[in-house]
């Protein structure tokens, strides 16, 4: 009792002490990247920009039962919104969506990309999660269950954002959009990023340049001609982010896809210097949405090398889902037991071996097996 009271007193110091935000992005922005650019954009041009989001309340956005277990209980007033007490973590949601056009990254395009990075505090480490865009869940407060996607088409990163929380015990509070036309030019402004391309993705690599090329009006592509470890451009590596056919496991070998994006990121990141990534995200920024101020992205200048990904994976995990066509919803990935990967998921990003879920997620499991019993097999 003692030393989990030392704990939640020490994680209370570490909140007060680093009110900054670790800052990563989805599909097309790794953490370190983004941080430099909004720190860039709002030396030179103030608050003003497209990148801001709306202040997001906690209390609007989280499960009640979360939100006192992870604040302290009686004094949640003492710690950070996004700082689990009894963790340490701080969690962000990562969103890529298909909008080809700048007002659908505030709403109304599906997130095809979801993604939760979850931060331990007092080592930096990061693990990367994908919540794959056609899970069964319940996107809204008004119990309508369909494609987990749907949530942001619907009411954009803050129903989003609930739409996690509520379903998977989690106290997110801020988040990170880009859409494709991001991805292009942080990629193409770092020089390329390499990626093992194999035989099955060789063809639709260039496939989805074409169509991605046409979406944009990018005015061209450069064909992919060989298999094997080389430097892909921007818009290759967009059509690398969107590859499902021929690759194992399908859409969830395109969400492993997309981490490997990310992690060939961070990688040329730390490659490029400074004047090279502000100059990048000059012109990128104006394609980034995110709820992280200013402030805290100035404090985190000096920590950059502190953040490392370390683990990545999936939900529902593998052995915990499967896959069907519910009816109206159409072709869903089902969490077998919405409340056993719940437990999975916070073993996996706190190391918690004992988490008990919420009432809510006990609710919305059984709710999930009724609506779903019918159309696949358990």
């Amino acid at each position: 009792m003692a030393q989990n009271s030392e704990r939640v007193a020490g994680t209370r110091q570490r909140a007060a002490r680093s009110k900054s935000k670790v800052i990563i992005f989805a599909i097309e922005i790794f953490l370190i990247l983004i941080m430099l650019a909004v720190l860039f954009f709002v030396m030179t041009k103030g608050d003003s920009g497209p990148y801001r989001a709306q202040e997001l309340n906690p209390d609007d956005l989280i499960n009640e039962e979360v939100l006192n277990k992870n604040q302290g209980g009686e004094n949640p007033s003492a710690v950070d919104p996004g700082v689990m007490v009894d963790t340490g973590y701080m969690n962000i949601a990562l969103f890529g969506v298909d909008a080809t056009k700048p007002n659908g990254i505030f709403k109304g395009s599906n997130s095809d990309s979801i993604m939760i990075a979850s931060i331990d505090m007092d080592t930096g480490d990061i693990k990367l999660v994908s919540v794959y865009r056609d899970t069964f869940l319940n996107v809204q407060s008004q119990d309508e269950y369909r494609k987990c996607n749907y949530a942001y088409n619907k009411g954009g990163a803050e129903q989003a954002i609930k739409m996690l929380n509520m379903n998977l015990d989690m106290d997110i509070t801020n988040f990170i959009t880009v859409n494709y036309h991001a991805l292009i030019d942080l990629i193409d402004g770092l020089g390329g990023i390499y990626i093992d391309v194999d035989r099955n993705e060789l063809k639709h690599i260039n496939n989805y340049q074409i169509t991605i090329n046409q979406d944009l009006n990018l005015g061209g592509y450069t064909p992919v001609k060989e298999t094997g470890y080389q430097k892909l451009n921007g818009l290759q590596a967009a059509a690398y982010c969107r590859i499902r056919y021929d690759v194992p496991g399908g859409d969830f070998g395109r969400a492993s896809n997309q981490r490997e994006v990310i992690k060939a990121i961070e990688e040329q990141a730390k490659k490029t210097d400074s004047v090279t990534l502000l100059n990048v995200f000059n012109k990128v920024i104006d394609e980034v949405y995110t709820s992280i101020d200013s402030k805290d992205l100035m404090q985190l200048v000096s920590n950059i090398g502190n953040y490392r990904i370390v683990d990545e994976g999936g939900f529902p995990e593998e052995s915990m889902r499967t896959t069907g066509n519910i009816g109206a919803k159409g072709d869903c990935v089902v969490p077998l037991d919405l409340e056993s990967n719940v437990v999975w998921l916070h073993q996996f990003l706190f190391d918690d071996e004992d988490y008990t879920v919420s009432n809510t997620v006990k609710e919305y499991s059984q709710v999930i097996k009724s609506k779903t019993s019918s159309y696949i097999n358990r």
